[in-house]
C-alpha cells in the first residue's frame, strides 16, 4: 500500500502549519505515514524537534528512550514516530485518543477529491482536571478570545503565588492562543496556547490545546456542527494489508467520568470545567489488546502472536510493529 507523508516542508504553498497530511487509505487498511529519523543539532531540545515534525513531547520522549529532553546532544539520531494506526471507529469529523495524545481529522472530501486525513499531537487534562470521553459537536467558533478564569483556576493560581485577573485579553498572555472551537461538552474547548512545549502532555484543566500553527490551520478546515468523539484507545491494532499491526501507548491513570456542569461553570466560552478527582484506576494492558484484536478481525480474520505483543506493551512507545498476519479460516482467528 502507497503512504504519503507531508509535512511542513511541502505544504509551505498550502497551509501555515505543521499538518501531517495523507490520503486515506481504503477500508480494510489502517495504517498512515512513516518512521524517520533526524540528526539532533547542538542548539535543539526534544521540544524543538517534536514541533518542526509535526510530534508532541510524549511522541518524541516515547520514542527515544535515554535521550534527554533538553540536551539531546549534537549528532545524536532522533527517531520521529510518524507511523500510526487510524484510531477504531468511523472515519468523519475529529476524532482525539487522550492516550495516544493526537488528534485525528477526516474532512468530507468534495467531488472528484481523493479522501485525507489530518493528523496533530495534542494536549490533554490532567490527572486531576481530566479531560471527558464521549461523542460531541463544535457548537462555536472565536478568533482571538478572551479567557475569562474561572473561580477554581483562580484559586489554584492565588495559591501558587501567581494570581490571574478576572479577564484575559487577547495577546502573548492569553493562554487559549489565537483560536478556540467550543464544544457540546459545557466548558471544554480546542483551542491555542502560549505554551507551545506542552503540546503533548498531560497539562491543561481539561480541555484540549494545540500548537498554535495547527489550531489555525483546523480552524479554516472545521465548522460549526463539526462532529468530535473523544475516546481513550491506548492499544491500536489494523491492518496493512495483509499484515496485523499493533500500536501501544502508556495507559491514563484515570478513567474519564461524564461531565456535570452547573450554569455557573459554563457561563463564558473558554471556562474550564473542573472534575472532582477520582481514585486512580487502570484497565489491564492485555484487556485492550484482546478488546482491538476482536474489532480487527471482526470481518478480516487474523492471527496474533501474543509474544511480540506482549513485549510491546512493555516498551509501550507508541511506535507500530508488526503483530500477526491474515488467516484464511475465519474460523480459527480467535483461538489464535
Amino acid at each position: 500500500m502507497q503512504r504519503i507523508f507531508i509535512i511542513a516542508a511541502s505544504l509551505v504553498a498550502l497551509t501555515p502549519g505543521y499538518a501531517a497530511v495523507y490520503d486515506l487509505p481504503p477500508e480494510g487498511h489502517d495504517v498512515i505515514g512513516e518512521i524517520s529519523t533526524v540528526i539532533a543539532t547542538y542548539e535543539d531540545t526534544l521540544v524543538d524537534i517534536a514541533r518542526r515534525h509535526g510530534l508532541g513531547y510524549q511522541d518524541l520522549v516515547l520514542a527515544n528512550p535515554g535521550v534527554n529532553v533538553w540536551v539531546p546532544g549534537e549528532g545524536t539520531e532522533i527517531v520521529l514516530p510518524g507511523r500510526f494506526i487510524l484510531p477504531p471507529g468511523p472515519r468523519t469529523g475529529l476524532v482525539l485518543n487522550l492516550a495516544e495524545y493526537r488528534m485525528y481529522y477526516f474532512p468530507q472530501p468534495k467531488a472528484g477529491e481523493t479522501a485525507k486525513v489530518h493528523t496533530y499531537p495534542i494536549s490533554i487534562g490532567r490527572m486531576d482536571w481530566a479531560t471527558p470521553l464521549g461523542l460531541t459537536y463544535i457548537t462555536a467558533m472565536a478568533k482571538n478570545p478572551s479567557w475569562y478564569p474561572p473561580q477554581s483556576v483562580l484559586d489554584e493560581h492565588a495559591a501558587e503565588g501567581d494570581p490571574l485577573p478576572r479577564v484575559v485579553p487577547p495577546g502573548p498572555a492569553n493562554p487559549l492562543g489565537t483560536r478556540a472551537l467550543r464544544l457540546d461538552i459545557p466548558g471544554y474547548l480546542i483551542h491555542g496556547t502560549n505554551k507551545p512545549a506542552g503540546v503533548g502532555m498531560r497539562v491543561s484543566h481539561g480541555c484540549i490545546r494545540m500548537f498554535p500553527e495547527d489550531i489555525e490551520f483546523l480552524f479554516e478546515q472545521v465548522s460549526v456542527k463539526t462532529r468530535v468523539r473523544l475516546i481513550d484507545v491506548p492499544i491500536k491494532i489494523g491492518w496493512d494489508g495483509e499484515t496485523l499491526v499493533a500500536e501501544v501507548h502508556p495507559l491514563l491513570e484515570v478513567t474519564q467520568p461524564p461531565v456535570q456542569a452547573s450554569p455557573e461553570q459554563i457561563e463564558k466560552l473558554d471556562a474550564d470545567v473542573e472534575i472532582p478527582k477520582l481514585d486512580v484506576v487502570s484497565k489491564n494492558p492485555l484487556t485492550h489488546v484482546t478488546e482491538q484484536f476482536i474489532s480487527a478481525t471482526a470481518v478480516k480474520p487474523g492471527q496474533i502472536d501474543w509474544d511480540v505483543i506482549e513485549a510491546m506493551v512493555k516498551r509501550s512507545n507508541g511506535i507500530p510493529e508488526t503483530v500477526g498476519t491474515g488467516i484464511k479460516n475465519a474460523a480459527t482467528s480467535a483461538a489464535f
